[in-house]
């Protein structure tokens, strides 16, 4: 149990995800490829298309590798963004194996 704690990784998101956010978001993203991780978007207040793409991207990235990637408390305006946008959470979270 301890090695798969060691191979995973958190990463909290910015509050605000806009365009000049999205290449940053990307590489942390990278940085953490072949890693489980688990994403905490409590504390935005704005997202941009681009990033919910660059997350969109990363969530099919990691179901392509079996690895999980997890969006956890998430706020209310990073919700009614998602949706108002036509994000699905299936879209956005590769479900464990």
């Amino acid at each position: 149990m301890a090695a798969k704690k060691a191979a995973s990784g958190k990463l909290a998101l910015s509050a605000v995800l806009d365009l000049n956010e999205a290449s940053v978001l990307h590489g942390k993203l990278m940085s953490m490829r072949g890693k489980d991780i688990v994403i905490d978007a409590s504390a935005v207040e704005r997202v941009g298309v681009q990033c919910a793409q660059v997350l969109v991207a990363g969530a099919i990235a990691w179901q392509a590798d079996k690895k999980s990637f997890l969006v956890e408390k998430a706020s209310d305006a990073f919700e009614k963004t998602m949706a108002l946008i036509g994000i699905s959470e299936t879209q956005l979270i590769a479900k464990e194996i």
